[in-house]
């Protein structure tokens, strides 16, 4: 069985992420959706939000969600996978990814990345500007799925509450 690990921080999961998940299990029998834990990060959502959120949105039993801290590869290699899987929306997002390609290369010479280029509609899409939209109110139904976009909302008039 082959298995690829789908590292992010997942704040939140948006159409995009969905699309490479769909892609990767094009290629493998298994992908770990991996949510970061990032201590220098204030997420609008926390791990498990994340996690339950993934689940409902990807919910094929080919697919497993779990947090993970330190070494991605440590983590991968603890899993079994073969392969990480990284988006690569723009040309922007190449210099950033090749790095980080390179070290867990060093770190871990039989892992491979593999990188996906999501749908043409999602490239220029990203948790940050999806958070940003909703914060102003704008319409963010065609970026997440509907379970996500009403935590969103959710989130934001909390915040707006005095």
């Amino acid at each position: 069985m082959t298995l690829a690990i789908f590292p992010g921080s997942f704040d939140p999961i948006t159409y995009g992420h969905i699309d490479l998940i769909e892609r990767a299990l094009k290629m493998f029998d298994k992908v770990h959706v991996a949510v970061l834990v990032n201590a220098n990060k204030q997420p609008l959502f926390s791990n498990d939000e994340k996690m339950a959120l993934i689940r409902r949105c990807v919910p094929s039993k080919r697919v497993e969600v779990e947090s993970f801290e330190g070494l991605l590869v440590d983590f991968a290699r603890t899993r079994g996978a073969t392969a990480i899987i990284r988006g690569l929306r723009a040309v922007s997002d190449f210099e950033y990814e090749l790095q980080m390609a390179m070290m867990n290369r060093e770190l871990a010479p039989n892992m491979e990345t593999v990188f996906l280029m999501p749908k043409n509609v999602y490239s220029y899409l990203s948790s940050r500007l999806v958070k940003e939209v909703a914060s102003l109110g704008g319409d963010v139904s065609n970026l997440v799925p509907d379970v996500i976009e009403r935590e969103l909302k959710g989130k934001f008039q909390t915040k707006k509450t005095p």
